[in-house]
């Protein structure tokens, strides 16, 4: 089998694993991927040699639309505000669609991925590595003043946290909304920077 055959198989039975997960409500092993395939146990060890390896075909499908939303955006050429909105609305909405679409398997689907955290890391490293790059073209137009990168990163994705984790979408669902996150990042643009504007006060907290 050529190396593009194999990824083409690769990529059907996590393709399969996928639609398995949905239809039974487990994670799908090489076991059950082999029953439900119709294919030899040795076929699949033969392309997933480690069960993990099913599982790092069923993420990257799971990550492929955000990625390709990410690289879209990257490559338009809107001014910083519109494309900070795209990059973070976008996936947003495609994640929205997943989860109202089959709420439990989404629930099985990120559980599966929260579980194995390490495994997926290097997709959210991407997507902060896309950001960071939104936050130089802001800084060049003139935004986020007195802020290094990796801060203006780090208050960025606290600020828009609820729009990014799917524990919070299936918390919050109908709470949240394009107009809504459209107005963080309108306030982002408007005032984050790295001056002192007083809220934290010249003394320590203390009680009432």
């Amino acid at each position: 089998m050529t190396q593009d055959n194999k990824a083409r198989e690769r990529d059907r039975l996590a393709a399969l694993a996928m639609e398995v997960t949905a239809r039974r409500g487990v994670e799908v092993t090489p076991e059950i991927l082999a029953g439900e395939s119709g294919l030899s146990r040795a076929r699949i060890d033969a392309i997933f040699p480690e069960s993990s390896n099913l599982f790092d075909a069923v993420a990257e499908r799971w990550f492929a639309p955000h990625i390709e939303i990410m690289e879209a955006v990257m490559a338009s050429d809107l001014p910083a505000n519109r494309k900070l909105y795209e990059f973070f609305a976008r996936r947003f909405v495609h994640q929205r669609a997943y989860f109202r679409s089959d709420p439990d398997t989404f629930a099985l689907l990120c559980d599966l991925g929260s579980r194995r955290f390490e495994r997926v890391r290097s997709y959210i490293d991407l997507a902060d590595h896309y950001l960071c790059e939104l936050i130089a073209q802001a800084q060049d137009e003139g935004y986020f003043a007195k802020l290094e990168i990796d801060e203006a990163l780090s208050l960025i994705n606290q600020m828009v946290v609820a729009y990014t984790m799917p524990d919070m979408l299936m918390m919050l669902d109908d709470r949240l909304s394009e107009a809504k996150l459209g107005a963080i990042i309108d306030t982002l643009f408007a005032g984050l920077s790295g001056s002192d504007g007083g809220a934290r006060g010249r003394s320590s907290l203390h009680a009432a």
